[in-house]
This record gives structure tokens, C-alpha cells and sequence, in this order.
């Protein structure tokens, strides 16, 4: 039996709290800007970033398929006072297969490994140490699941052995690969937003199985690499079922969706959201949403950091169509409540539509910077959290 299956939960609590202020030791000082260390979370240094998605749709024609961090956004994200990027990769990029073609990817084709991508995935791990900031890799379309078109795979990851040895497959490479990486440098975030768990698709024993067999995988080439598991239901739910594997674990910030995907076209499908508010009110005028709201959901979170468990927020911000005064309102709340319980984060996306460059929102004054558009109220509210 697996030593770390067999440990007790109050025995682990123990050991992740001791391991805590070894964690505790890896953060920098931050720059100009860097708001004061709350002292609830002990069990990962309370980064904050951004995510970048040049690895981020394999099928895209534009940067996100590219493959190619820039290095100027590294630049900047070190000068204005942040120690963190969190890498959102589809590892259909590096499978060497005739799926581009297809448009689709056969299961005996997955472990097919094209080298020349994994060197741009190396180049970018450099890129990050060489800037001082923590790198996170995650899979967003991982072999068997992703949130977005997870009819696209050639199996399921939550059902069939095949997907499930794949995945472990695919992230054992990148353990070996950067066995020689520190922990203060990288972490591996094993799926983006699982999904809920629901029957006859996948149980939250499923989810817990699967993590923690990708997590023995990372761990076989470097004991302590920091796993993050994200919480089910795209992110919201702590999963109590992975606190005996000693990993941390993600939460994302879009609630309500109401105002994070206003017009989202991939969320506000038949644009029928109405014009948001904050706080958010339903037809009748009753709350639907707001900060004590906010703080209920966030405080499970609060509660699992306080036990030593590392806690991040993967990804949070603000669709572009959101009016700007609503999302500095509802965002100014979300960074307070994360913020009061130690918890860092990662704004999707550092330059794009929830971006703090080139975002494209129409209500708001821009600074020029080196070429882009700056929203500098989004900046400086991040900077003060």
C-alpha cells in the first residue's frame, strides 16, 4: 500500500504543516506595489499573476497556438511587482500525429512526443527562473478531458485505463524532463476546472484516483515537487478526498458568472445574461450576489488553508463587455476576500479580453505601453492585493 494512502488525515496535517514553513521560505520579496502577507495561509507562498496562453488551443491559428512566451510580458510581470505565471497548456501541441489534418487524434497516437514543442515549454521554464517567477504548467486539455469541447478526445479520463495511463504518462514526462528544476521554481497544476462530479461520468472517487496516480507519477523524479489539484465543479468545491495526498489545490474566482462572462460567448451562449450590477440582483430585486455571498463561497477555501493545505486561485478577472465600474466593484471584493484569507491568484489572462493589456473593453482610458493598450485602474487594483 501506498505509505502516503495509509497516513492518517491528523498525520498529515502535521507533515503539511511542518512542510508549510519550508514552503513559506521559497517566497521572494516582491517589488514596488506588493500588498502585506496576510498570516491564514501557510501551506504555498501566496503568488500572484497572471496566466499566459500561448500554449493554450492547439487548434488556434493566432499566438495561443504559437507556442512562444514573450519575454517582454515576463519582463513586465517581474517589474510591476508580480512572482508568478501560471502556463495553461494543450498537449495536443506536442503530440506527433496527423491530427492537424484529421482534426482529430487517435488513442494510439498520444504518447507520441514531437521534441521541437517541448523545447518551447523548456525555453519558457528558463524564461521564468531566469525573470525570478514561479512557473505553474498545467494541463488545460489533458489526454481524456478538458472544460472546453471534451468531446474532442479519443477517450475519457475519468472511465477508461487507457486516458488514465496517458495522463500519468504525459506528466511523468514532464517530471523527468525537469527533475533538476527546483520546487521554489515550478509546480505542476494536473487539470484545469474538473468538472462535477455526476453519475455515470465521474465520481469524486474517480477525480481522487486519478490525481493521485499522477501525483506518484511527478513524485517518482522529485519527492517534493509542488502538485496543485483544481477544485471540482470547474473549480468551486474542495476535494477533502486529495487532502491525504498532500498536494494543494486550486479555487477559481468567477462567481457570479453573471458578471465574469457577461457576453462570453462561451458561457452567455444566447447572450440573455442581463445587464450586471454590483451586487448582483435577481428579476425580483432580491440579492442574487454579493460580498457576504462572496465570502460564504471563499470560506471553505479559508478554512482548508488554515489547516496547513496549500491554497492558490488559478484563475479569476472579468470579460471585457462587463461595464468597467461593475467589474472594479465585484473584482475589488474578490481580491479583498482571497487576500483576508492568504490566498494568491492568477488573472486570466495578462494580454487579452480579462487582461490588464490589450483587453478591448470600450468603457475605459487606456495608457499606452510599448505599443499595447494599459488598463491601469485593473493594474494597480491587483498591484494593492
Amino acid at each position: 500500500m501506498d505509505p502516503q494512502r495509509s497516513m492518517t488525515r491528523r498525520g498529515f496535517l502535521g507533515t503539511a504543516m511542518a512542510a508549510a514553513g519550508g514552503l513559506m521560505g521559497m517566497e521572494q520579496s516582491r517589488g514596488e506595489g506588493a500588498a502585506a502577507e496576510p498570516s491564514e495561509q501557510r501551506g504555498l507562498p501566496r503568488w500572484r499573476g497572471f496566466n499566459l496562453t500561448n500554449f493554450f488551443q492547439a487548434m488556434s491559428s493566432g499566438e495561443e497556438g504559437r507556442g512562444e512566451v514573450r519575454e517582454d510580458d515576463l519582463r513586465w510581470i517581474r517589474d510591476w511587482g508580480f512572482d508568478l505565471v501560471r502556463l495553461p497548456m494543450d498537449y495536443w501541441m506536442w503530440v506527433d500525429s496527423d491530427w492537424r489534418a484529421a482534426r482529430k487524434l487517435a488513442v494510439e497516437d498520444v504518447t507520441k512526443v514531437k521534441e521541437s514543442v517541448l523545447e518551447r515549454v523548456d525555453r519558457a521554464v528558463e524564461l521564468c527562473r531566469q525573470y525570478g517567477l514561479h512557473l505553474s504548467l498545467n494541463f488545460h486539455r489533458a489526454p481524456g478531458y478538458c472544460i472546453n469541447d471534451p468531446e474532442r478526445e479519443p477517450f475519457v479520463l475519468w472511465s477508461d485505463v487507457r486516458a488514465e495511463e496517458a495522463f500519468a504518462w504525459h506528466w511523468e514526462l514532464f517530471a523527468r524532463r525537469y527533475r533538476a528544476v527546483p520546487r521554489e521554481a515550478l509546480s505542476f497544476n494536473l487539470v484545469n476546472e474538473a468538472p462535477r462530479a455526476r453519475e455515470g461520468y465521474m465520481s469524486r472517487a474517480d477525480y481522487a484516483r486519478v490525481m493521485t496516480r499522477a501525483t506518484e507519477a511527478i513524485r517518482k523524479h522529485r519527492g517534493d515537487r509542488i502538485v496543485i489539484v483544481d477544485g471540482l465543479n470547474v473549480g468551486t468545491e474542495v476535494v477533502k478526498e486529495m487532502i491525504p495526498a498532500g498536494v494543494a489545490q486550486s479555487v477559481h474566482a468567477y462567481w457570479p458568472a453573471g458578471i465574469s462572462h457577461y457576453r462570453a460567448g462561451w458561457v452567455d451562449r444566447s447572450s440573455s445574461f442581463p445587464m450586471p450590477a454590483w451586487p448582483l440582483k435577481n428579476a425580483d430585486g432580491s440579492i442574487q450576489a454579493d460580498r457576504r455571498r462572496l465570502e460564504e463561497r471563499f470560506a471553505p477555501w479559508g478554512e482548508l488553508a488554515r489547516t496547513g493545505i496549500g491554497v492558490h486561485c488559478g484563475e479569476c478577472g472579468c470579460f471585457n463587455r462587463t461595464p468597467c465600474d461593475v467589474f472594479l466593484a465585484w473584482f475589488t471584493d474578490v481580491m479583498e476576500v482571497l487576500h483576508g484569507h492568504g490566498i494568491g491568484y492568477a488573472l486570466w489572462n495578462f494580454r487579452g479580453s480579462f487582461g490588464v493589456l490589450d483587453s478591448g473593453r470600450r468603457d475605459i482610458e487606456y495608457e499606452d505601453w510599448h505599443g499595447h493598450r494599459l488598463d491601469r485602474r485593473l493594474l494597480e487594483l491587483l498591484r494593492r492585493h
